[in-house]
């Protein structure tokens, strides 16, 4: 009879101890503390603005006083009204600039325009310089079109996601993408960037203060978040006959040891 218990005692211990570590390996920022805020803070750049990259879209409008002298650098979006015809149909939307594979736009009346690496607010500076021999006081407004970042892996809805606002960080990926499954590896999360013609790779760790400080914390156009599967669901997706196999042995071994010590 006591080797019963001893034997209920062993197996009920185990179990406590295996859900502590799956909770600890399903929770996030376990190193965090109130004591590394200062750490944290010293480091943490709060303001992000993303930098003008090659294939990026950018929808350029200026204003100003004189509503006719603006009007030669904001170019309708125009096609032909039907197939086969030369009449032209004007949209409502304007034209939008591609940065090409020297980092450039072409720029109506201005010209070719280098815009590769430019913060958005370096950009209209550039732009505005460019206007004085032409406009007084120019108002230059620029949107990205095509901000977009992937997320993949093991979380509940991966895809491309679009960016209104040109601010994400990877928290607000994994967000967008319903957050990681139970699977997802919190300590070895990919990045995938194109940076200058050449891709970047990097590993976040969630459990990790350091995350914050991180320069891949703010994600830029065009980045991969890739969520690694754990053990578990590598053990679960690859070896579930070996595994229900090896249990059924185990649990097997555990009677006969039950039975030998009931004599």
């Amino acid at each position: 009879m006591k080797s019963k218990y001893l034997l209920l005692f062993v197996l009920g211990i185990a179990l406590i101890f295996s859900s502590c570590t799956s909770q600890k390996k399903l929770a996030y920022f376990n190193e965090v503390t109130a004591s590394s805020a200062d750490k944290i803070n010293s480091q943490f750049k709060s303001l992000h603005e993303a930098k003008i990259v090659v294939g990026d879209m950018l929808a350029i409008t200026i204003s100003g006083l004189d509503p006719e002298a603006v009007a030669p650098f904001n170019l309708p979006l125009v096609s032909y009204a039907s197939p086969g015809t030369a009449q032209l149909y004007a949209a409502p939307s304007l034209q939008s600039y591609l940065v090409d594979v020297k980092g450039n736009i072409n720029f109506p009346v201005v010209g070719e325009l280098k815009l590769e690496g430019l913060t958005k607010s370096a950009a209209i500076e550039l732009i505005k310089d460019k206007l004085k021999p032409y406009l007084k006081d120019p108002i230059v407004n620029i949107q990205f079109m095509n901000y977009n970042i992937t997320v993949l892996g093991e979380v509940l809805q991966p895809g491309k996601y679009s960016i209104p606002n040109e601010r994400v960080t990877v928290l607000d990926a994994l967000s967008l993408a319903g957050d990681m499954t139970v699977y997802g590896k919190r300590e070895n999360i990919l990045i995938t960037r194109e940076n200058n013609g050449k891709l970047e790779f990097a590993r976040l760790n969630l459990n990790s203060d350091e995350i914050f400080t991180s320069p891949y914390f703010y994600l830029q156009q065009n980045d991969v978040v890739y969520v690694e599967p754990n053990t578990v669901k590598s053990i679960s997706s690859q070896n579930i006959p070996l595994y229900l196999s090896s249990l059924s042995t185990l649990a097997t071994l555990v009677t006969l040891i039950y039975s030998i010590s009931k004599k």
